[in-house]
């Protein structure tokens, strides 16, 4: 019971969603972009703050940094070291990246950004240049997957009000 009120309530909210495509899929791509950084506890406000910069859906944004969950923060923060490092030149051995993996064990995130600015200055570039280039990554064609969808969305929404009219 509780989960069909859950998936009600998300539906209506998505349903009610206001906005022009462009807005609601580049504030898509900004939450996903900033999802990818290693900046855990700031996702959010990172991804808002682009979003009213940019003019965006501040809601999609917000929505969009859920793409670094529990279940993907092991991968991406991962992938972020690798690919920063690799880029950087340095080796990306996983001694480096144990604390950071205890941390995120225990679900301090506070502790998560404190062991990557413990590690050195290399390793926090490592991290942001990994984050940075996976966020490009992500997102650039997150906006256009976004776009098509919420395009057609708005085009659904609209024809399902004049079948009520």
């Amino acid at each position: 019971m509780f989960f069909q009120r859950w998936f009600r309530y998300i539906y209506l909210r998505l349903i009610r969603l206001r906005g022009h495509p462009h807005e609601l899929a580049l504030g898509m791509a900004f939450g996903i972009f900033s999802g990818m950084m290693p900046t855990i506890p700031f996702h959010t406000i990172i991804a808002v703050s682009l979003a009213l910069v940019f003019k965006a859906s501040k809601i999609t944004a917000a929505a969009g940094v859920w793409i670094c969950n529990p279940v993907t923060i092991y991968l991406v923060y991962k992938y972020c070291y690798r690919i920063g490092s690799l880029i950087l030149g340095f080796d990306h051995n996983t001694k480096t990246l144990a604390p950071v993996v205890e941390a995120i064990n225990h679900g301090e995130l506070l502790g998560v950004v404190t062991e990557i600015l413990g590690a050195g200055g290399m390793v926090v570039a490592a991290f942001l240049l990994g984050g940075i280039v996976l966020g490009i990554i992500f997102a650039t064609p997150s906006y256009f997957i976004f776009f098509y969808f919420f395009k057609a969305f708005v085009s659904w929404r609209k024809s399902r009000k004049l079948s009520k009219a």
